[in-house]
Order: structure tokens, then sequence, then C-alpha cells
């Protein structure tokens, strides 16, 4: 992680959250300083009732300490995000990630199994929220016969209702140099 000089405090910096933990916020300001955040108050979004009112891709203004510690004061709109609701009906939802431009989900058919159900309410949120999304198919390298008919059925399915599907092992390396592409820039 590379931080800012310790110096000056800065009031109202422009930043993207990266990465969070508990009420800890990793945010990369927009000079490529990673800085360690805590919110401010009782941030709440407008319209949303959420269990995580900041997520990562959340764009963000914070106050940062001389030290290079911060505090985020307020959260800027979002294009998009990507939401879990409870299953039990409730109204409150968990909001996963803020500002996508794509999302990749990867599955497993087994070492655990990725359920069609958690596929298809993936995929149901993604394109709700407008979210290109792929589905990367893991693990490839550990499936028996039966696995294997069983995930191109898989592929299949979803390829022909218009899903990029791409299978890949990180053992093996097979698949990632599409990983890599379709990533990189992103």
């Amino acid at each position: 992680m590379t931080t800012r000089q310790e110096g000056e405090a800065r009031i109202g910096v422009k930043g993207r959250v990266i990465k969070n933990t508990g009420n800890l916020y990793h945010v990369r300001d927009e000079e490529g300083n990673d800085l360690m955040c805590w919110a401010r108050g009782n941030l709440r979004l407008k319209g949303i009732r959420s269990t995580s009112p900041i997520v990562v891709g959340d764009r963000v203004r914070m106050d940062v300490n001389p030290d290079g510690s911060g505090y985020i004061t307020s959260i800027d709109d979002r294009d998009n995000y990507i939401v879990r609701k409870a299953s039990n009906l409730s109204k409150h939802a968990h909001i996963l990630a803020a500002n996508l431009d794509r999302a990749i989900l990867c599955i497993t058919v087994r070492f655990p199994e990725t359920t069609t159900i958690f596929i298809d309410r993936f995929l149901v949120t993604a394109e709700a929220y407008s979210v290109p999304t792929y589905l990367v198919f893991n693990k490839t390298d550990l499936y028996d016969p039966d696995d294997t008919e069983y995930l191109n059925a898989l592929i299949h399915l979803y390829s022909v209702i218009g899903y990029t599907c791409i299978k890949t092992s990180v053992e093996t390396g097979e698949g990632m140099e599409v990983i890599d592409e379709i990533t990189r820039g992103h």
C-alpha cells in the first residue's frame, strides 16, 4: 500500500473505495495513494435501505489527517450496484459493490458447488442494474467425466441466453489469458 507523505490535513479529497473490512475502508485517492479510512457519522444513501452504506467501488469524499488516515464524509451518487436481498423478505438489502463496469461470477461445479439458483439470482440482479456479466467456470482440472458433462451443459445453457462463459483452471492456467483480457483496464 502506498501512502502520501505525512504533512497537512486535506479536506474533501476524492477517492474510490477499493476494499473494506468491517468499518475500515481502503480508499485510493485521485493521485493513486491508498488510505485507511473510517466512515464519519451516520452515512445513509437516499432511497436505499441497506446494511452497507459504503461499498467497494463507491466514489467518496474524505478528510485526510496529516498521518495519512482519513474519514469518509460523503458518498457520490452511484451509477449502478449489485445488491443481495435478504431471502426472508426483509426490506433491507446488502449492496455488494457499486459503480461496476462489469461483473465476473466465478462458478464451480464441485469443491464447492455453485448452485444454479445462486447463479440465476446474481444474473437477475446484474441485469436489473445494467451490469454486464461474465461467467467463469473454474477448477476444470478437478472434474471427473460426469462433472465435465454437467459443466458443459451449464455453459451451453448460459451461452444460449447470451452470457460469455469461460472455462478456467488457476492450477493449469487454462483460460487465464481470457480473464486478463476482459479485466485489463477495468
